[in-house]
Formats: structure tokens, C-alpha cells, sequence
């Protein structure tokens, strides 16, 4: 059974100055389980407001918290900043995390067993499997449950949420995945390039606080349409 020493918890960060510094102490303030220690791996996607100032303050104030920070010339999208936090993490298990606040972090403890007892590679966290919160966040809901739907029927998996932010992995199967994302399709690149792997995604329910377009939510509808073309184009594509 593999031996996990450190999660690095992979923040890609775009004009999030309001939560950016809250987010990062509810990731520093997380106890997890044994000996496991926290990398924060933020990367500032070359946002035009104060966040970089933000991820300092806190950096500055908190000196013992182990915080990686990176930041592009320009905004290149979620998947591009996702793909710049594995090329650097040194955790042996990582975990998405966007910088807003729609995810509680304290989630963390209810997938890392998974990985921790070397039976799952990679344990995505449901929001729809969280009776109380399913239906939050009106259309987003039934988009994300198309995804998902069209995930299961090409990939013969049994999603209920395949476009949920917490994905967690063993690092090294997560760097092994060569990735072309740039937006927002790293969700459904993942799930079909585990899946045509031969992976067997399993789930377990967390806690959603969704927020809206004026609070700066940044995924749209036409997102939603992109993550279908993704799904079907890596069912057909040789890799």
C-alpha cells in the first residue's frame, strides 16, 4: 500500500480578491488525518484585480503555512492554471480547489480515506449525493446532470456530478495524464481519460454553497456545451 505523506491542494485563482484569502485559510485550517501535511499550490491566472496582493497578505501573516504561488502573464483559463499547479505540486495526492467559497474544504477528510487505504486512485466529490444541497443552484443542477449523464453512456461510468470541483488523485496517476485543457474542460479530459484508462470513478457527497453570476460566478452555459464536445471527441480519439 502506497505511504502518502503530503496533499498539495491545486487553487486556480482568477479575480477572486474578495474570497481568495478566506478560501486559503479554510484550506490552512483543515486537519487532516495522521501525519498528512498541506502544500496550497495557487496559481493567479493573471487576474486584473488585487488577488496576487491577497495570496501575499496571507502569506506574509502566515509564514508557516506551506503556500506555492504562481501567476501567468495573462488569463489562460482554469484548465491552463490547473495544468501549471501539477507541473509544480510535490504532494503525493492532489485536489482541485477553486478559489471562491462554493466548496468547504473540510470535505477533504471525507475523500481522502479513499486514496489513503491505496483502494482508489482518484475520488471525485458529489454535490448532488449531498441530499440537502442537490437541487441549490437551479439550472446549473440539470446541466451538471446532463454532463454527467452523457459522461456515464460514453464512458460507462456511474457519475452523478462528473463536473464537480473536488477531484482528488494519487499524484502520480494525476501527472501521468497528459492534459490539452484550457478552460474549463479539464473536468470532463479527465474523467474520459481515466475512464478509457479502465478507472472506475467512485463518489462521495460533499457540501455546496453556490453562488451567483454577480457574486462572480464564472462558468456558463456554453462551458456546459464545450464540456459535451469534449467527452465525445476523447471517446473517439486515440491517444
Amino acid at each position: 500500500m502506497p505511504v502518502y505523506k503530503v496533499l498539495s491542494v491545486l487553487i486556480p485563482a482568477y479575480n477572486e480578491e474578495k474570497t481568495i484569502a478566506e478560501l486559503l485559510k479554510k484550506v490552512w485550517q483543515v486537519a487532516l488525518p495522521g501525519d498528512l501535511k498541506k502544500e496550497l499550490v495557487v496559481v493567479d491566472d493573471g487576474s486584473s484585480d488585487s488577488t496576487g496582493e491577497r495570496v501575499a497578505e496571507f502569506m506574509q501573516k502566515y509564514p508557516q503555512v506551506n503556500v506555492r504561488y504562481l501567476r501567468h502573464d495573462k488569463n489562460r483559463g482554469k484548465g491552463r492554471a490547473l495544468r501549471s499547479a501539477i507541473a509544480v505540486a510535490t504532494g503525493d495526492i492532489m485536489v482541485v480547489q477553486d478559489a471562491d467559497l462554493e466548496c468547504d474544504p473540510a470535505d477533504f477528510v471525507v475523500l481522502l480515506p479513499n486514496i489513503l487505504s491505496g483502494e482508489h486512485r482518484v475520488i471525485y466529490g458529489s454535490r448532488f449525493l449531498h441530499s440537502k444541497q442537490a437541487r441549490r443552484y437551479g439550472t446549473f443542477y440539470w446541466g451538471g446532470r446532463f454532463v454527467s449523464m452523457i459522461a456515464n453512456l460514453l464512458y460507462g461510468q456511474k457519475l452523478t456530478d462528473a463536473p464537480t470541483c473536488y477531484k482528488m488523485f494519487d499524484a502520480a496517476l494525476l501527472k501521468s495524464i497528459p492534459l490539452e485543457c484550457e478552460r474549463f474542460e479539464f473536468c470532463p479530459e479527465i474523467t474520459a481519460k481515466l475512464a478509457k484508462r479502465g478507472f472506475k470513478i467512485k463518489e462521495e457527497p460533499i457540501r455546496y454553497y453556490p453562488r451567483t453570476k454577480q457574486e462572480g460566478k464564472k462558468i456558463r452555459w456554453h462551458d456546459g456545451l464545450m464540456a459535451i464536445w469534449t467527452l465525445v471527441r476523447y471517446r473517439f480519439k486515440s491517444e
